[in-house]
């Protein structure tokens, strides 16, 4: 059983690698994607902190995620649940809240907040991001919000709203581009 956890785990960290690789125009190898990518450690580190944070050693938890932030720029809570996939580029200064839900294959770009909305506890304050998400620089998505598949977020877009699948948002506030499908 503990067996079967290692290989699973090592086997989604090469598919981490693997995408970061695929991705990431400025890495060389799989090597450069372990040693020097943030992306990468963030969710390393990630991991790590969300294994202790659902096994209820939360402080734990925290101080390997301010570990984390220390090293990498990048905070996200150990409770923020995490598809396969995530590409963060040049994460410096992103901020992913307690009760984000990220889907698959999305990428994140630096300075994004996936913020709160509400100071009270036990509720859904922050946004849920579905399938193949792209948000540029230094969006800001804040709420109990829903972002739809294959939505692409503008940079310094601020969105406050639901946002339906296959659309193109920017400005502040967000709002959808005129012919905004996005092509799947």
């Amino acid at each position: 059983m503990m067996l079967d956890n290692v290989y699973y785990t090592f086997d989604y960290l090469v598919q981490e690698m693997e995408n970061i690789y695929k991705n990431d125009p400025s890495m060389e190898s799989l090597w450069d994607v372990f040693l020097f990518h943030s992306g990468f450690h963030v969710i390393l580190f990630h991991n790590i902190a969300h294994f202790f944070w659902i096994r209820k050693l939360r402080y734990m938890a925290k101080f390997i995620s301010k570990i984390s932030r220390l090293v990498t720029g990048t905070e996200i809570h150990p409770k923020v649940k995490i598809g396969k996939n995530l590409l963060i580029d040049h994460g410096y200064g992103v901020v992913i809240g307690e009760s984000v839900t990220i889907g698959d294959n999305c990428t994140i770009f630096q300075g994004v907040t996936l913020g709160g909305k509400s100071k009270v506890k036990g509720v859904k304050r922050h946004p849920t991001l579905r399938d193949n998400v792209m948000i540029g620089a230094g969006a800001k998505v804040i709420g109990p919000i829903v972002i739809g598949n294959n939505v692409k977020i503008g940079c310094n877009t601020v969105v406050l709203e639901n946002v339906p699948d296959n659309i193109t948002v920017v400005g502040v506030p967000g709002k959808p581009l005129k012919n905004s499908v996005v092509k799947v």
